[in-house]
């Protein structure tokens, strides 16, 4: 193998794919990325058996060839290279290194036979739709934070994506939960998307499929099957192991008829919780929200470190109601609102409250009160 690649455009796609390797790997080749050069680019992969990343870069290929070298290593040394360098790469099967040189640095890295590689198969992905970017891109933005941390809810620890083809204007649905706090987004159902099963990404596909759109073009092509996802971007491509798992019935929790209304402020009302949670306690930083007559008072009382209190002027016309939640849900939720104001349905003290962006109605937020 022997390939010639501008430094940037090495540097721009080993950014993309080694950060899906585990730093700590008890299977070798598992710690490197496999390098494919063939016609006119170079395809770089990493994988870590559940998660499986790969980019093309355009390179100049004087011979082809394929082997697999630390990616971390290597990711290091072209990060240090000048702007501009041409980067060769060299692989010599009779010393069994891989030569890195650019100018007058050289480099001689321990490589791992390419055949080694594991790589996960994409034979079986039978729903293939394409979608916006910016669809894709919000509907992981606004509900990744709602992902439980609990392995032993191995079902809650990622973003379930399904379709909702009955609806008046059929919708691609995403939800995420922990048992505490909910988030549902909806986006306009691609084609071809209406068959897709229901499907659960998992906690790092989302993390790395986030980084990734951040750079990804107009589009989203995306392959599914009931036990991988497929998501392929301009030269990049990410495939995923699905969680087999079964998603709570999350629609059951989402109550239809809570009748008191509180309207706020998005800013004015995060900054409040913000400042009166200071002084609650780590644990459950819990706030507690009085309402009558349009008048909302935020109340925090930790005994160990004092107390906390804060009115604000909202519209409110509802039963007079106390009720507590946790801050830091709180101004979760209110990151994800891109509209001025939020709406607060709520029932009573121990019931399920719902919030709705009233820029966004295909944006919708369930928290569970705290008693406080």
């Amino acid at each position: 193998m022997k390939v010639t690649i501008e430094r940037s455009a090495l540097s721009k796609a080993l950014g993309h794919v080694q950060s899906v390797v585990e730093r700590r790997n008890t299977i070798p080749i598992l710690s490197n990325v496999l390098i494919q050069a063939q016609k006119h680019s170079l395809v770089l992969t990493a994988t870590d058996l559940d998660i499986e990343i790969s980019e093309e870069a355009p390179a100049d290929v004087a011979q082809d060839g394929a082997t697999t070298v630390s990616a971390l290593t290597l990711f290091e040394i072209v990060k240090r290279l000048p702007d501009g360098a041409q980067v060769r790469l060299d692989l010599s099967r009779e010393e069994g290194r891989l030569q890195v040189s650019a100018g007058r640095s050289e480099f001689s890295l321990a490589v791992l036979p390419d055949d080694d590689f594991p790589s996960l198969s994409h034979d079986d992905l039978d729903t293939k739709f394409t979608m916006a970017t910016s669809d894709l891109r919000r509907l992981l933005q606004k509900t990744r934070f709602a992902m439980s941390q609990e392995e032993t809810r191995y079902y809650l620890n990622g973003v379930y994506f399904h379709a909702c083809p009955e609806e008046d204007t059929p919708l691609l649905r995403a939800a995420a939960t922990d048992g505490h706090r909910l988030a549902r987004l909806d986006a306009p159902l691609p084609d071809g998307a209406g068959n897709m099963p229901g499907v659960i990404v998992p906690r790092k596909a989302i993390a790395e499929l986030s980084r990734l759109l951040e750079d990804a073009e107009d589009n989203v092509e995306i392959g599914v099957s009931t036990s991988k996802i497929r998501f392929g971007f301009g030269p990049g491509r990410l495939t995923s192991k699905l969680i087999d798992g079964t998603f709570p019935d999350y629609e059951r929790v989402i109550p239809k008829g809570n009748k008191n209304t509180l309207r706020v402020e998005t800013k004015e009302f995060a900054q409040a919780v913000d400042r009166v949670s200071t002084v609650s306690a780590d644990r459950t930083r819990s706030v507690k929200l009085a309402l009558e007559s349009d008048n909302l008072r935020l109340a925090v009382n930790n005994p160990e470190a004092g107390s906390a209190l804060e009115e604000l002027s909202v519209d409110y016309g509802g039963d007079p109601i106390e009720i507590g939640f946790n801050a830091r849900y709180l101004l979760d939720v209110a990151q994800q609102v891109d509209g001025d104001t939020a709406t607060f349905h709520l029932a009573d003290p121990s019931s399920p409250t719902v919030i709705v962006d009233d820029e966004d109605t295909r944006a919708l937020y369930v928290l569970m009160p705290l008693r406080v």
